[in-house]
């Protein structure tokens, strides 16, 4: 099964979840099969940006055009899916945006994106290319601005595929604002937690724990939060502070100053889109 195709079936999986009723979902797949220890350390997979544009049209050339256009002129390693982009709506979308709109960050979406959605005739999908721990932020940066070249060119709605996460346009105006302003002042750390805060989602739950998916993303190990630790935005926040410790101290003296472990069995299979090849930090029930 091809990455993109995997991808795909993984979100029709989340669909079916249904839509939460709190910041806090539960992982479709939470229950299935586990990828061991032995497994992910062996694993070569490397962490890629899927982007899912919406556009108002039927007829996918000006978000096209845009894309080709970004892609020359700083979007180097991106590529538009010419198999899974298609010219008339899709009927799944309401439910998937559904399931997907950040529920952390206060008006990360209103109605108007909800019926822009709703309204959609075309779907455009681009690929990242595979990227190495070091290369994590700043290609994550290029994609904040390749979603800017494509809201400029028209698109109505904007997903991250790679961890399911959406926001509104006014939201992705806002991290590609901030975005901007971190790479403006070559300030790494601030990058990462853009990066973090537009391509990663948080909470999910699994059984005693909620997660972050689509740290990768940055370079980061997810982060495994005991589900008892406080309220949902608490637990946010701890996972925020861990990932910060991470990127400022290092893993090793994050681990020990939490006292938490760093594990590889993970949920999902080594060729999937949310698969994090730098592990999972449990914090200590």
């Amino acid at each position: 099964m091809n990455l993109m195709r995997r991808a795909l079936l993984g979100a029709i999986g989340t669909m079916i979840g249904g839509k939460p009723s709190s910041a806090k979902e539960t992982r479709p797949d939470s229950g299935g099969e586990t990828t061991t220890q032995n497994e992910a350390e062996e694993s070569s997979v490397t962490p890629r940006h899927v982007v899912c544009f919406l556009g108002k049209e039927r007829d996918l050339s000006r978000l096209s055009d845009a894309a080709s256009q970004a892609i020359r002129d700083f979007a180097k390693g991106f590529s538009i899916d010419e198999d899974y982009s298609q010219s008339e709506p899709d009927d799944r979308m309401s439910q998937s945006f559904a399931v997907c709109w950040d529920r952390v960050e206060a008006n990360a979406w209103s109605p108007a994106d909800e019926d822009a959605v709703a309204d959609h005739q075309s779907v455009l999908y681009i690929l990242g290319p595979s990227m190495a721990q070091a290369e994590t932020v700043k290609v994550s940066m290029l994609a904040l601005r390749l979603v800017e070249r494509l809201i400029d060119a028209g698109a109505v709605a904007v997903k991250g595929e790679s961890a399911g996460i959406a926001h509104g346009l006014d939201r992705w105006r806002e991290l590609i604002r901030q975005g901007a302003e971190a790479t403006e002042a070559a300030d790494p750390l601030s990058e990462q937690r853009i990066g973090r805060l537009a391509f990663a989602k948080r909470p999910l739950s699994v059984p005693g724990y909620l997660e972050s998916v689509g740290f990768h993303l940055v370079g980061l190990p997810e982060v495994y939060v005991p589900e008892t630790a406080g309220s949902e935005r608490q637990i946010v926040a701890i996972m925020d502070a861990v990932a910060d410790e991470i990127a400022q101290q290092g893993l090793e003296p994050m681990l020990k100053g939490r006292r938490a472990g760093l594990s590889f069995d993970s949920t999902y299979a080594v060729d999937e889109f949310k698969f994090n090849p730098y592990g999972i930090v449990r914090l200590p029930k």
